[in-house]
Order: structure tokens, then sequence, then C-alpha cells
């Protein structure tokens, strides 16, 4: 980890609120994502959360998707403005990377626009035939900026 930062997966510790905050007002992902629903995404999911050593205030998320025996997918990677450029991304990224390893998935996957060089550094890869992969998508006519 990061000089000054510790990884934890203890629920206790995350901040709901500030993770809302980031997600529902910054992350294009996630804009006008209600607090109910992250809350929720929260409790149904795995958590990663990145701490400055010195506050005990939260500075990073990321958030797995799991059946721990087969597939994940790693979503709602968010670093605070004020605590980007130190390579907490990577560190967190990597972190989720370790922790999932044990349980022998077959793949973990994710989705971007603008963060492949992040994802890269810890052994991310285009997939070879996305034209295997499809979605069923329950709303097209979504309200600019909103979650998708």
């Amino acid at each position: 980890m990061i000089d000054g930062y510790e990884i934890s997966t203890d629920p206790a510790r995350l901040d709901p609120a500030r993770i809302h905050h980031w997600l529902s007002t910054d992350a294009y992902w996630a804009l006008g994502r209600s607090r109910e629903k992250q809350d929720r995404a929260i409790s149904g999911s795995l958590n990663f959360g990145v701490y400055d050593t010195a506050s005990g205030a939260q500075v990073a998320y990321a958030r797995v998707v799991t059946d721990h025996a087969t597939f994940a997918w790693l979503c709602d990677v968010y670093v605070d403005r004020a605590a980007r450029g130190k390579g907490l991304g990577t560190a967190l990224v990597s972190a989720v990377r370790d922790h999932l390893a044990p349980d022998g998935l077959r793949r973990i996957l994710l989705a971007t626009h603008d963060a492949h060089g992040v994802y890269e550094k810890v052994g991310f890869e285009a997939l070879d035939d996305p034209t295997h992969w499809m979605a069923l998508v329950f709303s097209r006519q979504r309200p600019a900026g909103a979650e998708s």
C-alpha cells in the first residue's frame, strides 16, 4: 500500500454519505444515483475503502459484486479528487485483485470509459471477442446524466 494510507474491507469503516456524494455528483456512471440505491448496492457487495492513516478519513472506494466462486464485477471505483495522483487507484484495484485471487474466479469484469491504463497496470485487458457478451438494459431512455 501507499505510505500514509490503508485499505480495508471492513464495512463498519465505510462512509456511505461520502461514497454517495462522490458517485452521485462526480462519477459519470452514477450521476444522480439515489442514496437509497447506493446504500442497497453497498449492502449487497464486497466493499473496499482506502483510508488516510493520520485522519482516518475515507479517500477512495471500490465495490465488487461476486459469488466468490466463478465471477466478479468490479465497479464504482472512485478516488477523491484531492487524493488523486498518488497511485491510490492502482493500489486499490491491486488490493481487490489480490483479495479475490484465492477464490479461484474465472474472471473479474469491469467497464470503463477513461481509466484503461489504471486497470492494465494490474492485469486487466480488453476482451478478446466482445461480441460474445450481451446485456439486458431495462431502460435506454434515462435523463441526461442519470446513472446507468
